[in-house]
């Protein structure tokens, strides 16, 4: 783990691991910004436009979404946590190692501001860890308040893709899902697969523990495996809203992919003392062909 401080005068954490694949998270927001293979090859997306200075969230990379997703709440779009500075956890809990992996815990206490317009005392803690050809998160959220409280949590996965009119997301077909281009109405999902034509802003419930994200042109399929995340948000702009946000490169949607870990439809309670804990990962496998088609089905069961 290297620890840097760059021009703009953010700290940055490097991790690396033993096959040459690497992370970098920013303390401002706790938030991973990079992670390439050991190929060079970037695997995640970053906005051509994206503001790297406070009190502006970074839009690309894995920004954390506490304690409120979106505009579910009377708090700032997607909570606080991504736009504060959070520190090195010098006394993280213990956690099972894994060979040959790399990785750093952050820690996110409530300030003095923080309680003015969110009156609740907690301990936000994320480890981050790097293994050859996957990426894992664990959060843990910690009550330190002498009352109860509940919270909405997301991992907002900017995942970079070639085309988005070449991707497909597996794992949500039939499932329900809550439509936020329609003020929130609940609908079912009829196809064998997502795919994308236009703006798609939508929340899955009650989802599988693994969701397949297939890149056609790049023969690459993103598993994204979560516990403790009941949802799935799946989101991209298209050209429209593209050009709406003064962060995004108006064509910065065909490159980009948002699908999350998430639990928002019921928040989630803890009591004092009580800890919640979450954990997410993502990795990378090859596509192969099958009658033509690429068939994430046996990534989907467990295979590679």
């Amino acid at each position: 783990m290297n620890l840097v401080h760059d021009s703009d005068g953010l700290p940055r954490i490097i991790l690396v691991e033993p096959r040459g694949s690497t992370v970098e998270v920013l303390l401002y927001g706790g938030q991973v910004i990079s992670w390439k293979n050991e190929r060079r090859e970037e695997l995640l997306f970053m906005s051509s436009k994206a503001v790297r200075k406070p009190p502006k969230a970074i839009r690309g990379g894995l920004p954390i979404c506490f304690p409120q997703f979106g505009n579910l709440g009377s708090l700032e779009q997607h909570g606080f946590a991504r736009n504060r500075l959070w520190e090195l956890d010098s006394n993280p809990s213990p956690l099972p190692p894994i060979n040959n992996q790399s990785s750093v815990d952050l820690i996110l206490k409530s300030t003095e501001e923080d309680l003015k317009t969110w009156p609740r005392t907690f301990e936000l803690r994320l480890r981050i860890s790097l293994s050859a050809g996957k990426l894992t998160l664990i959060p843990r959220v910690r009550n330190t308040d002498n009352k109860a409280f509940s919270f909405q949590f997301a991992m907002r996965n900017y995942l970079s893709v070639s085309d988005i009119s070449e991707v497909r997301v597996e794992g949500l077909e039939t499932l329900d899902y809550f439509d936020c281009l329609m003020e929130r109405e609940r609908f079912t999902e009829q196809a064998d697969a997502i795919t994308f034509d236009g703006e798609v802003d939508r929340v899955y419930l009650s989802t599988p523990t693994k969701i397949a994200i297939i890149d056609h042109e790049k023969k690459r399929t993103f598993v994204l495996r979560k516990e403790g995340f009941p949802d799935a948000v799946v989101w991209n702009p298209w050209e429209k809203k593209a050009k709406a946000l003064p962060d995004l490169g108006d064509e910065d949607y065909k490159t980009m992919l948002c699908v999350d870990s998430a639990a928002i439809e019921s928040p989630i309670l803890l009591k004092p003392c009580e800890e919640w804990k979450g954990r997410q990962e993502l990795s990378t496998v090859s596509s192969s062909y099958f009658s033509g088609q690429l068939d994430p089905r046996k990534v989907l069961r467990g295979g590679c």
